[in-house]
């Protein structure tokens, strides 16, 4: 019979994993930071998993004059499910090392990567939408110009510099894919052992 179950170390992984999807749910997940020679400090904004902070309500005072929708939190979706989604993998991992079974270990992997790739898609869509869909009748108009942030790194809009990068919470959801990535083939390597 082969051994399905984990190694002591992928286990007690699997519960730091846990502990730091729970940390995510109380820190920022991203940052979008512009920079400007009228604003040389800097305007920053952070999002976090149900709210949004920093210097928005400026920002949306700067893009009214080029057409871009204000940005208001009650808009975003995501920040109904994305609690409930941190909270649910954290709670997976927990479960799987509780389990014991690498079949888990799979399983937890394959879903948090979807759910990551799904959270960018969704971010880079909502980016899209934000910088493409502007007001015909703003006060500043320039023919073919958009203004679609950065997913990560940095891109210039007319006279801003605009950075877009993950905080502490979006560092721990990529900690987590890799931690579990690496887990998960560990596992798939280990020898097969029979129980006699």
């Amino acid at each position: 019979m082969k051994n399905n179950s984990l190694k002591k170390i992928t286990r007690i992984a699997l519960v730091f994993c846990g502990c730091a999807l729970v940390v995510s749910l109380f820190v920022p997940l991203w940052s979008i930071y512009l920079t400007a020679p009228q604003y040389p400090e800097g305007l920053a904004m952070y999002l976090w998993p149900n709210k949004i902070t920093g210097e928005y309500e400026i920002i949306n005072g700067l893009n009214h004059y080029i057409g871009m929708k204000t940005i208001h939190p009650d808009d975003f979706w995501e920040f109904k499910v994305l609690p409930y989604a941190l909270g649910f993998f954290a709670f997976l991992c927990f479960l799987t090392a509780f389990l014991n079974r690498k079949i888990w270990l799979y399983l937890t992997l394959v879903l948090f990567l979807i759910f990551g790739v799904a959270f960018m898609v969704d971010f880079w869509l909502w980016e899209y939408d934000y910088g493409h869909n502007l007001d015909p009748t703003a006060p500043i108009i320039v023919p073919g110009m958009s203004y679609q942030p950065p997913l990560i790194g940095f891109k210039q809009l007319l006279n801003f510099g605009a950075y877009s990068y993950p905080n502490i919470g979006g560092g721990i959801m990529f900690g987590v894919a890799l931690i579990l990535a690496i887990l998960a083939f560990i596992e798939y390597r280990k020898p097969k052992q029979s129980e006699l």
